[in-house]
């Protein structure tokens, strides 16, 4: 019996799967409403439906892209206290660069901020944000007294 996935089933299949099963785990399948029989109707439907997410997925990183281009003009400032030759006071968190960031009219989640090494000294540091899986901006952070 071939039928189609409506969800990810653990070691068989992911969503969108077209698999070939026996007849009893089929319909037990199709019973638990996890499959659809793969009949010509239901395959082409499939077949729009993984198109047009395709689509928009495309248009999700052109999207990204525009925005990771703008991130990457930006120079982003931080006035930090500092000691003794001139080491700074604790360091700079995801959340202030979120913060920062919205102050500037982006919506960025500060888990999409990925720092490498701790913002913990003068100077220019280069921080990733993940926009989509696809495509991650650099953006300087510039920590001055």
């Amino acid at each position: 019996m071939k039928i189609i996935l409506l969800e990810d089933i653990k070691k068989k299949g992911k969503k969108g799967d077209i698999l070939n099963v026996k007849d009893g785990y089929g319909n037990f399948l199709i019973n638990e409403k996890k499959a659809i029989i793969a009949s010509q109707e239901n395959v082409r439907n499939l077949d729009r439906n993984n198109e047009r997410k395709k689509e928009e997925e495309e248009k999700l990183i052109k999207e990204c892209e525009q925005i990771k281009n703008k991130l990457e003009k930006e120079k982003i400032e931080f006035k930090v206290k500092t000691g003794t030759q001139d080491r700074v006071f604790g360091s700079v968190s995801a959340k202030q660069i979120e913060k920062q960031l919205k102050n500037l009219g982006y919506n960025i989640d500060k888990k999409s901020i990925k720092i490498d090494s701790s913002l913990s000294s003068l100077g220019t540091h280069i921080v990733n944000i993940e926009l989509h899986k696809k495509v991650i901006a650099k953006v300087n952070i510039n920590l001055v007294k």
